[in-house]
């Protein structure tokens, strides 16, 4: 990642581009006779493709959007996130908290925090996209025992993103290392008040059936495996109680069920 934010290079794209804007000479504003001022179309549109282009979507995901999401007919919670999502989006910014994004694979979280993170780069909102496991990967990969600039390249635009979405927490193993380094991203965003959304497949109960179906962290190999299961299955158990504590302040729970689409689309 580059050392500057993703706000700072998102800001500094749309001030060049503004700049020679022949409508509203880069003020975002043109003025029109008779009527007086009005939000310079061009430019906002130009402000929301360079906004999309920093925020570092995966190409898999590109598509993604509120209109292109499964057809919720049958499964009340997945319809109920759609809303959720989208009013989030219509009231921003003012909106307190963020959302979790709880449920199975395939019941669509990362396609909804991509929805959402299209949406407010539209009304000019900077955000960035982040899956938890190669975020941790680059900060490994990066860390400098002597020197931290390195690492803080990896960070800084984690920590000053206006909004950040933080896909797949809680599937990294849970080693001490990895707690500590998601409690600091995560408490620094915290502290800041800055919006966050996050997807991950563990609820904060483990039910029945998962229990029966999860294969158990081979990091447990020495215990049984109903006690491997049951010990590593809830959020808390996965990224630790001081984190999960925040996470109460800084988002909305919303849980979704149902199938995995891509098995039962494809």
């Amino acid at each position: 990642m580059p050392a500057d934010s993703s706000s700072k290079q998102a800001k500094n794209v749309i001030e060049e581009s503004a700049a020679v804007c022949p409508g509203c000479f880069g003020t975002g504003v043109k003025i029109i006779e008779g009527k007086g001022a009005k939000i310079c179309d061009e430019c906002q549109k130009r402000t929301g493709v360079t906004l999309l282009e920093a925020a570092r979507i995966p190409a898999r995901y590109a598509d993604c959007s509120f209109s292109s999401f499964r057809d919720p007919k049958g499964t009340g919670s997945i319809y109920w996130a759609l809303m959720k999502a989208k009013m989030l989006v219509n009231e921003y910014p003012a909106v307190e908290k963020g959302l979790l994004l709880v449920g199975p694979v395939g019941v669509g979280k990362t396609h909804l925090a991509v929805a959402i993170l299209k949406g407010l780069t539209e009304k000019g909102v900077p955000g960035l996209f982040c899956e938890s496991g190669s975020l941790l990967k680059q900060i490994q990969d990066s860390y400098n025992p002597i020197s931290q600039t390195s690492e803080m390249r990896v960070l800084a635009p984690v920590y000053q993103a206006e909004v950040l979405v933080l896909d797949e927490l809680g599937a990294t193993v849970p080693t001490d290392w990895v707690r500590d380094t998601m409690y600091q991203i995560i408490n620094k965003r915290y502290n800041d008040r800055r919006l966050t959304i996050f997807t991950t497949n563990y609820a904060d109960e483990v039910h029945s059936e998962q229990n029966e179906l999860e294969p158990a962290p081979r990091s447990f190999s020495r215990k049984k495996s109903s006690e491997r299961i049951k010990e590593m299955t809830t959020l808390e158990d996965r990224i630790g109680t001081r984190l999960r504590s925040r996470l109460y302040e800084m988002c909305n729970v919303v849980e979704i069920e149902g199938d995995d689409y891509r098995k039962t689309h494809h």
